[in-house]
């Protein structure tokens, strides 16, 4: 008697797979509803998203390029990629994080307020990250940080021990080094 072993698409509790994160490159026909279409398959999948950027880059052709950063398994991943292949505006999806040696950066605008040895500080350590004071008075200063998200991470996290007041952040901007074009 030969026996099998039951199929399914659930992994079992005992199985641990690694969680990775992915950057995915998006080219889409720049029109209504499009980017509602896209995010409509993660949300409805369950599918989280950490950062999201738009930007339309050939005029003429009327397309657009959608940068998404996720996290999930391998394979969930994999779904996703396909998923996104089989929507009809979608004309390419590239994980740049495989496909090609990527450069990602973010901006951010960072308020600190704080007074004395505080502001001395702050701005010490602006002047480590290259961070760019955009606007300051006698109780704040603004920054502007461009750089890789770890590095604003860290930043951020300096800060709140400063007097971190507020943040905004514009998510990740990816496009492969070379001479290779997506």
């Amino acid at each position: 008697m030969v026996q099998t072993q039951k199929q399914t698409h659930y992994p079992s509790q005992m199985t641990h797979e690694t969680i990775v994160k992915r950057t995915l490159s998006v080219t889409v026909d720049n029109e209504p509803g499009v980017l509602a279409r896209v995010i409509g398959l993660f949300s409805g999948r369950g599918y989280n998203i950490d950062s999201l950027t738009v930007t339309e880059t050939e005029h003429e052709a009327h397309i657009s390029r959608i940068t998404i950063v996720t996290r999930g398994t391998p394979a969930v991943i994999e779904q996703i990629k396909h998923q996104l292949e089989r929507m009809v505006p979608v004309h390419r999806v590239t994980d740049l994080t495989l496909e090609a040696e990527s450069l990602e950066r973010e901006l951010a605008l960072i308020k600190v307020v704080g007074k004395g040895e505080h502001r001395i500080e702050s701005l010490r350590l602006a002047e480590i990250f290259r961070a760019e004071v955009i606007d300051a008075s006698t109780t704040h200063f603004v920054f502007q940080l461009t750089g890789r998200s770890v590095d604003v991470d860290r930043f951020i996290s300096l800060m709140t021990e400063l007097g971190l007041a507020e943040v905004s952040r514009t998510g990740i901007a990816a496009i492969g080094r070379g001479a290779k074009v997506l």
